[in-house]
């Protein structure tokens, strides 16, 4: 997620600059076929370019409006998860009461609340382990994962295997889905606590509908996760824009006037073509960045800049809950890395 409270201009422009070039070079093309060739009828009313570009305007704001929910709903969902961890140490410091109240007691809770970290941390390492930007990344985005590498936190041992026993860790391993199989260790301890007498019956059930809970939020971020933007969506919009992109200086050949004639252009049409070019150029950055913001966002759960900040999200619920459990030495609270909050 970018940190920033504003975004920067030079990565405002970067973000859809890559693409720029392409309709900027076409553009200048289209005025040398124009005018060297003296083909008039290349000149259209630019008017109907305008109906195209309000359509495929409203197409964009729609793709990227289903974007942002898929986003927001993942900041919820995480959100919630917060919630529900401070509810779970609570609800385990205050309703597990084993009869050794001392050590025996302490470690008994010890165990519910890290087991409870490693399952924060094996959802978010599962929900990065299939990644878009594993499919050929975009020069950028490869040059940023590198760099960022050290930062990502999605080694599986070092990110789950702290909060295990080393047997535990190696069995929660070789499951399909670990984080489930975490939750459902969870509910196997509640239930020995229970016939030992640690724990009573009701409080045994308040405990459950936490862990339900958590189950339901996991099964959300599945959802999100395995279930991308409809394809129709995403693709037509990438075929709209690119068509109205690359139709544009047609008609802003039509906007500046310029008159045709075969041969060498005469310093008159030289000053035409710049600010020509310029507006191919504003027009079409605006158009493909308005896509590119889609796809950015459509898709909460990967390693992007526009991610839900689940490795700070991470780290502030584990500082919470260690500390809740009276432990002192507490990790230091995810910071950005070049602007980006992973």
């Amino acid at each position: 997620m970018l940190a920033g409270r504003r975004l920067a201009i030079t990565r405002a422009i970067r973000f859809g600059l890559v693409l720029l070039p392409a309709p900027v070079v076409w553009a200048a093309l289209v005025w040398l076929v124009y005018d060297f060739g003296g083909l008039a009828w290349l000149r259209i009313p630019f008017v109907p370019l305008t109906v195209i570009g309000t359509a495929v305007a409203f197409y964009l704001g729609f793709k990227n409006n289903a974007a942002y929910d898929r986003f927001w709903e993942g900041r919820k969902i995480w959100g919630a998860v917060v919630n529900e961890s401070r509810s779970w140490a609570n609800g385990v410091l205050c309703f597990v009461r084993p009869g050794d109240t001392g050590s025996e007691a302490h470690e008994i809770r010890r165990v519910l609340i890290h087991r409870h970290l490693a399952w924060i941390n094996a959802l978010r390492v599962q929900l990065r382990k299939k990644s878009r930007f594993f499919d050929k990344p975009a020069r950028g985005t490869r040059a940023r994962l590198e760099k960022h590498a050290t930062h990502m936190r999605n080694d599986w041992d070092a990110e789950v295997g702290p909060f295990l026993s080393t047997e535990e860790h190696a069995r929660t391993s070789a499951m399909v889905n670990p984080a489930t199989h975490i939750v459902a260790q969870q509910g196997q301890d509640l239930a020995r606590l229970v016939d030992d007498g640690g724990l009573d019956l009701f409080r045994q059930i308040a405990l459950q509908d936490i862990l339900r809970e958590l189950y339901t939020l996991q099964g959300k971020c599945e959802r999100i996760k395995n279930t991308p933007l409809p394809r129709q969506y995403s693709e037509f919009g990438r075929i709209f824009t690119r068509a109205f992109v690359y139709l544009v200086p047609f008609g802003m050949l039509d906007v500046f006037g310029a008159e045709v004639h075969a041969g060498w252009p005469t310093v008159e049409e030289l000053l035409f073509v710049l600010p020509y070019l310029a507006s191919v150029g504003l027009v079409a950055w605006v158009f493909i960045t308005m896509d590119l913001i889609g796809d950015a966002s459509e898709d909460p759960f990967e390693r992007s800049m526009n991610d839900v900040p689940m490795n700070a999200l991470c780290r502030a619920i584990e500082r919470d809950l260690r500390q809740l459990l009276g432990e002192t030495e507490l990790p230091d609270p995810e910071q950005p890395i070049d602007g980006i909050l992973y």
